[in-house]
């Protein structure tokens, strides 16, 4: 009942297709009614919650799908293809998308880990720590409906809103994605820490050893603990990132040159061969077929 509570209150608030800012800052809803292909795009730390529709994220060429029965939660930024191939006018895909502070997640991480006592990280990788599915279990649904609910009031979303958050948050932590989430804002997320700095400073140089530095790690246990991180190793990694956000510059108007500029690339040539290997079409033809709505990554 919780779910069709959300999704009433998502339509009420958005009838058209778009995204739209609620009053609780870092929380929106969107709604996507037409497909799109998985295309390149960074996901920044947040909770990705549908309650109509499907996505898809692919990540080192596993294909993640998430619904109204599994929630995502990004807790580093990763370089992912996404899309809705499913959405279409008479199934429109319906969610929230909420922005994780990093302040206030190592803030109730670390006080949840006082209080319990550091949690044993799982042994199995079949998840990147930094990308998990959730289900939607009834502390999470209800936090967020209570969260959705302070739209049809301005002065509840001012008072209560950053309370309302800070609950979602919690929920989060003590559900099904909680191990990624603790992993990348409690004790010892040096690689989270590292992806950070990364993710701020795509178009600088930086070598392994300067990101194993930077973990205070040996560049071999760095590499082995990135890549249980990510999947990835870290030069894959970075060249990803760095793509995939030229990638999302293009498609949002940036010409070609001044995207490679931006992602760190100094020979635009050498910038145009990379991408053409990765996604199969030159910058400047990836631009001309690739149309974004709202929403859609």
């Amino acid at each position: 009942m919780s779910k069709e509570q959300i999704r009433h209150l998502i339509d009420q608030q958005l009838p058209g297709a778009g995204i739209v800012e609620t009053g609780v800052k870092g929380v929106q809803l969107f709604r996507v009614s037409e497909p799109v292909p998985c295309v390149p795009a960074v996901y920044e730390p947040a909770v990705v919650a549908i309650v109509s529709g499907a996505k898809e994220a692919i990540l080192d060429g596993k294909r993640h799908v998430y619904d109204s029965d599994l929630y995502l939660c990004c807790s580093t930024s990763m370089p992912v293809q996404a899309g809705t191939p499913t959405a279409s006018p008479d199934n429109p895909l319906l969610g929230v998308l909420i922005s994780l502070d990093a302040r206030v997640m190592t803030e109730l991480t670390l006080e949840m880990e006082s209080v319990a006592g550091p949690t044993r990280q799982p042994d199995s990788n079949a998840m990147p720590s930094g990308l998990a599915l959730a289900p939607w279990d009834a502390g999470f649904t209800d936090a967020l409906l209570r969260l959705v609910q302070l739209g049809a009031d301005k002065t509840d979303e001012a008072v209560l809103g950053a309370g309302r958050l800070r609950e979602l948050y919690y929920a989060v932590l003590k559900g099904g994605a909680g191990a990624s989430a603790r992993r990348s804002f409690g004790v010892g997320n040096e690689i989270a820490r590292t992806i950070q700095f990364l993710s701020a400073h795509l178009n600088e140089p930086l070598t392994i050893d300067d990101m194993a530095a930077l973990a205070g790690m040996s560049r071999a246990v760095f590499h082995r603990k990135f890549k249980q991180a990510t999947t990835m190793s870290p030069i894959q990694f970075a060249k990803s990132m760095r793509l995939n956000h030229a990638a999302m510059k293009i498609a949002g108007g940036m010409n070609v040159s001044e995207a490679a500029w931006d992602a760190g690339y100094v020979s635009s040539s050498q910038f145009s061969r990379e991408f053409k290997r990765m996604y199969g079409q030159s910058p400047k033809q990836w631009s001309q077929e690739t149309q974004l709505p709202a929403g859609a990554t």
